[in-house]
């Protein structure tokens, strides 16, 4: 890959990617394919597939600490802390508390990833299409916009993606979770099996399956080709995978649109604003500051593709403001920066199963079992709008394990694989939210991070539509729990923030009209059609699967149209 740390302030490009992530890296695969000149701007710092993995192979008892959080980190970092992934082994792909200062209005954790290849290091890589039922849901139920695009519009592009990514996943023929390009599943275990027939036997509107992830089971041809290898179930995805197991732009799109020899990454790059050309009516460039000098360069380019991940990406563009554009570039909706939405995980449970004593499971499984939304599918049902996705594991308990002193050698191992006689068993939900206007982010008038560009103020919270969803689902969760048989079942609520589901949506959202949203059925702005935004930004509503197979759906398919544009001279 071309590096071009020290490029010439006045190269121009052909197109010009803001992000290196899930989408980014999409973007910058699709645009050199088709022969475009393309520069990659990433705020971070440079991480190479393989090379830059440095705890990728490092065993638990080689870490100072152990993995175990220290009082001094927990008392920096309270934010970052909450998440799941966040450890000592992985610390250093995440974005700490003090690096980029936010202003929380209302609570919220905003997860971040800055370096070549984002948060598509630390994905939970679980990945399901939308339906029809979601496309439809805004115009049906009277939220948000109607969406400009229906199933039929991004379903060729899900195939697109998940023959390239590598999806492993069941054919389930679930009329709101469409089957996709799948690689070989992998494989409920004896409890989680007990619980999926008594669900079947129960409900009629109901299934459990395998979860569908970006997990190569069973390498294709196109895999071999990205020098990627078969997944090896060490559930260590977070720590950067060496066997290119799991997708991420580092060990897939990124080394592919390298090939083309059409690719510079420029890393340590902040972006400050989209700069708009007023003669030319449209955007000539983006405006970066170098982390590392603290020097403002400018870049040219035709196209501009801004997948800076959700709310950076609102902040960029509330950020590049004009005589044209005084709110922002174009918001002549003055809708940018709304509407932002999330997944809801608060609803949360467990339990415990008796029997199944002489059964057990190898290897670290990187998905869990799942259940499509099964509340107002079709049409309105209960006293909250939209639905929520559940997913549940079963697993032993580690209590005892090692706990004979007198196990030595092949009798001490043989010991690890008979943790005691009970099975616990943990169930959550992955509720939809409904956009709302209240719900936005906004720029700071007097607050600056340390490269001069203002702060992002975060004002998004829960409403009642959540907390009735939760309540239906405790009640569900318990009532499915209990007929499978399982005991001790305890639901609760987790209580935490909005940002810690990573799963922020909206701002920047699509709509047929552009006195309410800001981008068409392409992902191109209404009022600037060489900028396309197609990360979670652009997302009009949320759905209650995973986003992002959606995300990368969306930017390949915006990608193919903007070359298109640009070949037609309509660009």
């Amino acid at each position: 890959m071309n590096f071009n740390i020290d490029a010439d302030k006045s190269t121009t490009y052909d197109a010009i990617v803001i992000g290196s992530g899930i989408s980014g890296g999409w973007a910058a695969k699709e645009l050199c394919e088709k022969g475009l000149k393309t520069l990659v701007l990433e705020r971070g710092g440079m991480v190479e597939h393989v090379k830059d993995y440095p705890t990728s192979m490092t065993n638990i008892w080689e870490f100072e600490h152990r993995l175990r959080d220290t009082k001094e980190d927990l008392q920096k970092n309270p934010i970052v802390n909450r998440c799941y992934a966040y450890s000592e082994a992985t610390q250093h792909f995440f974005v700490k508390d003090e690096q980029h200062p936010y202003i929380q209005e209302k609570p919220f954790d905003w997860i971040r990833g800055y370096q070549v290849g984002g948060k598509s290091l630390l994905w939970a890589r679980q990945t399901q299409r939308w339906s029809e039922y979601e496309f439809e849901a805004p115009a049906r139920d009277g939220f948000a916009v109607d969406w400009p695009i229906r199933y039929k519009d991004i379903a060729p592009w899900y195939s697109h993606v998940e023959r390239f990514a590598g999806i492993s996943g069941n054919k389930d023929n679930i009329k709101n979770l469409p089957d996709g390009e799948f690689l070989p599943a992998w494989e409920l275990n004896c409890v989680e099996k007990h619980i999926q027939s008594a669900v079947k036997k129960h409900y009629q509107d109901r299934q459990v399956i395998i979860g569908r992830c970006a997990h190569l089971t069973k390498p294709n041809e196109i895999h071999a080709k990205q020098g990627r290898g078969q997944c090896q179930a060490r559930s260590l995805c977070e720590r950067g995978c060496p066997f290119g197991g799991y997708f991420s732009s580092n060990s897939s799109t990124l080394p592919w649109a390298a090939k083309t020899g059409k690719l510079t990454i420029r890393p340590n790059s902040v972006v400050h604003s989209i700069i708009y050309d007023e003669k030319l009516g449209k955007a000539s460039g983006v405006r970066v500051i170098d982390t590392n000098t603290k020097e403002s360069i400018d870049y040219k380019a035709r196209i501009i593709f801004v997948n800076a991940a959700a709310l950076n990406s609102n902040l960029i563009l509330l950020n590049s403001i004009s005589n044209r554009f005084p709110n922002g570039l174009g918001n002549d909706s003055g809708v940018l920066g709304q509407y932002i939405a999330f997944h809801q995980y608060r609803g949360q449970g467990g339990a415990t199963f008796e029997g199944f004593t002489d059964q057990y499971y190898y290897g670290r499984r990187p998905t869990s079992a799942f259940m499509a939304s099964f509340r107002n599918v079709e049409k309105q049902e209960t006293d909250f709008q939209r639905g929520y996705m559940v997913a549940f594991s079963a697993g032993r308990g580690s209590w005892q394990r090692g706990s004979q002193p007198e196990a030595f050698g092949a009798d001490f191992k043989e010991s690890l694989t008979h943790p005691g006689d009970t099975w616990s068993v943990y169930i959550q939900m992955q509720g939809e939210t409904i956009p709302k206007k209240e719900n936005h982010v906004r720029l700071s008038k007097d607050k600056t991070d340390a490269w001069g560009v203002p702060q992002l103020i975060t004002s998004i919270g829960y409403d009642e539509n959540d907390h009735k969803m939760m309540k239906d689902f405790h009640v569900q969760a318990s009532e499915m729990l209990e007929k499978a048989g399982c005991k001790n079942i305890n639901m609760f609520d987790s209580k935490q923030n909005p940002g810690l589901d990573i799963h922020e949506m909206g701002g920047v959202r699509m709509g047929k009209d552009p006195k309410t949203s800001l981008l068409n059925e392409w992902n191109q702005l209404h009022a600037c059609k060489n900028v396309f935004v197609t990360d979670g930004a652009c997302m009009t509503s949320i759905g209650n699967q995973n986003p992002s197979l959606t995300f990368m759906a969306l930017t390949a398919r915006a990608a193919n149209f903007a070359v298109s544009e640009l070949k037609k001279k309509n660009l």
